[in-house]
């Protein structure tokens, strides 16, 4: 059976075809030909089955065969804020992977001890699209742009918020016993520090905002690392 090819087309509903990035994909490299069926991802929690009705040299237009909704692969709604590591690669990596996972938004925090203080959200967002449509996720990750630390926290948030950090001197509790608390609210957001970790001052500014001190557990984590266990727990404490 031939495998279907998955496109990520955010106004896939209101257009009929696809946009430019991935009609090329299509046509260049798959090769695509009229008849030929495609699967339309709209990040919003859609599929569309639909069929080629136009290959050309820069257009790939389609007709659309079926709705698809699609429910919900986890419980909850999952955001992880972390500072930037030195070497994109990393966190790109690090981007990639927690979508494949499973996460609904992703965070870059600029803190007092970050090493990486400006960061190019639309090369990540590239790569969590790219993930989405490889990991057959309906929903893609929201990817929001750096911002200072104290000017995040004070933001308001609905749902639980942890800071993980490796203080011995503030009081801390294990993220996973935390998450498998009963709560009514399901969303979960978790800060993650960069490789010097966040500051005292910092964790405690997080605190007074009403973030619980949280540690993930007696290994000392990179960053990426540390993001994604965050995220694991998240997904073991809700299954």
């Amino acid at each position: 059976m031939k495998e279907v090819r998955f496109f990520y087309a955010p106004d896939a509903a209101t257009s009929d075809q696809l946009p430019e990035e991935e009609a090329m994909h299509a046509l260049k490299v798959l090769r695509l030909k009229g008849g030929d069926e495609i699967m339309l991802m709209d990040g919003n929690g859609v599929y569309y089955r639909a069929e080629v009705t136009l290959a050309a040299s820069k257009k790939c237009m389609y007709r659309i065969l079926e709705t698809l909704p699609q429910e919900r692969q986890w419980n909850g709604t999952f955001h992880i804020g972390i500072a930037p590591t030195k070497m994109m690669e990393r966190i790109e990596w690090m981007a990639e992977k927690a979508t494949e996972i499973g996460v609904d938004a992703i965070s870059f925090l600029n803190c007092r001890f970050s090493e990486r203080r400006v960061i190019k959200t639309l090369r990540i967002d590239k790569i969590v699209v790219s993930a989405t449509k490889q990991s057959h996720k309906a929903w893609k990750p929201v990817v929001n742009d750096m911002v200072d630390f104290e000017k995040f926290i004070n933001q308001p948030f609905e749902g639980r918020k942890y800071i993980a950090h490796c203080y011995e001197e503030v009081e801390r509790k294990y993220l996973f016993d935390e998450l498998k608390q009963p709560f009514d609210n399901d969303k979960v957001t978790v800060l993650i520090g960069p490789e010097g970790d966040f500051s005292i001052d910092e964790v405690r500014m997080a605190i007074d905002a009403g973030f619980i001190s949280v540690h993930l557990g007696k290994s000392r984590l990179r960053t990426e690392t540390a993001g994604l266990s965050a995220l694991m727990m998240m997904h073991l404490a809700s299954s």
